[in-house]
């Protein structure tokens, strides 16, 4: 040695420092001991180096010696938990330096074994997802550890209704790594109404030692490290159903609503529906009357025609009736009759009915009615000889009638014509559409004889 040269000792004479292991979060002592030889009073500064020097002091720092004196120092290594404290052997050195010989600096070294400590930290998110069939999760996972693991990831429910899916199914994750790991929840079977269904369960993180490092190490099979295990994490998949609650309500209004038309309101427009169609075509009492009475008027008024006293009752007679002269003709009051025109064409097809005067007749229009109870869509004109008296859209009404206070006069051989063009046939009380349009002109006058 130098003459200012300083000696370590550790219970033995040597220039080494014991090796040491320490577990971070801990904290470990060495000692050393410093020795002056030298013939002069010496201080010796001591300084920690090498990677362990941000967490290891010594204890004192600095020593003052007399010749042939030694001090015992501390080296106190007390490391942090935390991933950037890498499990494993790290150098240590302790650096001497005498105040007076500069030049005569020693460095002192050892190992420090860092043991291995293991800590996971993972979030899922949501904790609670809703769907039809399936929801998605994320596992945030954290190696807050300071060696490399193998994650692995498992998921846990009291049934047997759903199914897990994890993206990717492990992960190694060196010391302070994070990672996001795809969680897929699904099942199988679909609710169509009622309540959502409340499915829980749980996700567990382990994790193992690295395969690689344990290969390394000479071990067949990776160790489990039981601290690892994370408390499961608590998560609800919600299935809601197909059809919202609403909709059965919805649904059974319009059940409702379908079996009153069918049980009620159905039946009674095909009631009303027939009345109307058959008093469009029905002759009324009166006119029938009137009709037998002008029949019997007329038998007497010509089988008064063999006498001159027969002829003259019937001339007073026709007076009496209203007689009058039109266009050198004389007109006699005649009886009141009703006739009907039943007109069915095909869609996309014109068709006309007509009903003829007689001949030696004048008709004396007094009342129309037009009967469409098909609700058939379409055109209507109604003429009388050459007189066009109105055209009607068919979709516009199901019974129509008019009425003259002044009779319209047809002459003899002259027609009532009903002309129909049918755009759609109409769907009537049974419900089915037919497949012809159909309409009824009933015409209703007095049918009066002309005489030269």
């Amino acid at each position: 040695m130098t003459p200012s040269a300083a000696s370590s000792r550790s219970g033995t004479p040597g220039l080494d420092i014991p090796e040491v292991t320490v577990a971070p979060g801990d904290t470990a002592t060495t000692s050393l001991t410093v020795r002056n030889d030298s013939d002069i009073v010496e201080a010796y500064s001591l300084e920690i180096v090498g990677d362990c020097a941000s967490w290891t002091t010594v204890e004192p720092a600095r020593v003052s010696l007399y010749p042939g004196t030694s001090e015992t120092v501390t080296v106190r290594l007390a490391p942090p938990r935390s991933p950037e404290v890498r499990a494993g052997e790290l150098p240590l050195g302790v650096r001497v330096l005498p105040a007076e010989h500069p030049d005569a600096v020693r460095v002192l070294e050892t190992t420090v074994h860092v043991e291995e400590f293991r800590e996971l930290h993972s979030e899922l998110a949501p904790r609670r997802r809703r769907g039809w069939l399936r929801g998605r999760y994320r596992l945030a996972v954290q190696n807050r550890g300071n060696s490399p693991v193998e994650v692995g990831f498992t998921a846990a429910q009291a049934g047997e209704e759903l199914g897990f899916t994890f993206t990717p199914a492990e992960r190694k994750l060196d010391p302070g790594e994070s990672a996001e790991i795809g969680l897929r929840v699904r099942t199988g079977t679909p609710v169509w109404f009622g309540a959502p269904v409340v499915w829980p369960f749980t996700v567990d993180t382990t994790a193992t030692a690295d395969t690689t490092d344990t290969a390394e190490s000479g071990d067949q099979e990776p160790r489990h490290d039981d601290a690892a295990v994370r408390t499961p994490l608590d998560a609800e998949f919600v299935q809601i159903p197909v059809f919202p609650r609403w909709l059965l309500v919805v649904l059974a209004a319009l059940l409702a609503l379908l079996l009153a038309w069918f049980t009620l309101v159905r039946p009674a427009v095909r009631s009303a529906a027939k009345e109307a169609a058959a008093e469009a075509v029905r002759p009324s009492p009166s006119a029938a009357g009137e009709q037998g009475a002008g029949g019997q008027s007329q038998g007497a008024g010509t089988g008064s025609g063999t006498g001159t006293d027969a002829q003259g009752t019937g001339a007073s007679s026709g007076a009496g009736d209203g007689t009058s002269v039109e266009n050198g003709a004389t007109v006699v009051g005649g009886p009141q009759i009703s006739e009907t025109i039943d007109v069915q064409t095909a869609g996309g097809k014109t068709k006309t009915g007509t009903y003829q005067v007689p001949a030696g007749s004048v008709l004396g229009v007094t009342d129309i009615v037009v009967a469409n109870f098909q609700g058939d869509e379409g055109l209507l004109t109604i003429t009388f000889g050459d007189r066009k008296i109105t055209t009607i859209a068919l979709e516009t009404f199901r019974n129509q009638d008019y009425h003259w206070v002044t009779p319209i006069k047809i002459a003899e051989n002259e027609t009532v014509t009903i002309e129909v063009t049918c755009g759609k046939p109409g769907t009537p009380a049974s419900g089915q559409q037919a497949k012809e349009c159909h309409e009824v002109l009933n015409v209703s006058g007095v049918l009066s004889r002309t005489t030269q």
